[in-house]
């Protein structure tokens, strides 16, 4: 299996680099910058991990990464910004909610479409999409705007996706890693590991498994 993480140089999507990289996957750990890329895998320490330079804000950059890549069966959408805890959507700044929509939305909108060529020819192909409990319309309240709602639009990006892809066996789901101890999640949550194994759960469902799902350990959640 081919997998590529983005915003892999760290945190959860460098932990899920890891763990498919122990499983025997051919893993390519995407980062923003070529030295951040270059640098990840060696703490890996696996020979499968092969760093790419991706900023999914970036066409050139997806362009290259669609070009240059010969084979895909896994794309994990794991790279996020703004965590906006000093927000409140009354108040928001709508710039910075911009922003976090570019990386967080549109950024895994371009690189999905561009990468559908390559999954479409894998046998077993998956797509994971990274979102958050802060995107559950059901609790959702006046804090963290920017995030929140970048997620839940990823989320109904998912349900979109998962609808018209079913027909190419393309399982397309989103998972909520819950609150995870990182440099965004902050200090308190969960051991990155434990929620790492969560979004590898979704990149390694069976052929048979769900598609256009919500989960967090492996339950559904509400949308």
């Amino acid at each position: 299996m081919i997998a590529l993480v983005t915003g892999a140089n760290r945190g959860i999507g460098h932990e899920v680099a890891r763990l498919l990289a122990v499983a025997g996957h051919t893993v390519y750990l995407t980062a923003r910058s070529a030295e951040a890329a270059a640098d990840a895998p060696g703490a890996i320490g696996l020979p499968d991990v092969r760093p790419l330079r991706l900023d999914v804000t970036s066409e050139a950059d997806i362009a290259a990464a669609a070009r240059d890549i010969d084979a895909l069966d896994v794309l994990i959408n794991n790279a996020a910004i703004t965590y906006d805890t000093w927000q409140r959507a009354t108040t928001a700044d709508l710039d910075v909610v911009r922003q976090a929509a570019e990386t967080n939305l549109y950024g895994p909108w371009r690189l999905t479409q561009a990468l559908l060529p390559l999954l479409r020819a894998s046998g077993h192909p998956r797509i994971v999409n990274v979102s958050s409990e802060a995107a559950s319309l059901a609790g959702m309240g006046g804090g963290t705007p920017a995030y929140s709602a970048s997620k839940a639009a990823l989320n109904a990006l998912t349900r979109m996706f998962a609808a018209e892809l079913r027909s190419d066996g393309i399982l397309v789901n989103a998972v909520c890693p819950g609150w995870v101890a990182t440099d965004m999640g902050g200090p308190g949550g969960r051991p990155v590991e434990e929620g790492a194994a969560r979004v590898v759960w979704a990149a390694t469902l069976p052929d048979d498994g769900p598609t256009g799902g919500f989960f967090r350990d492996g339950r559904p959640l509400s949308w």
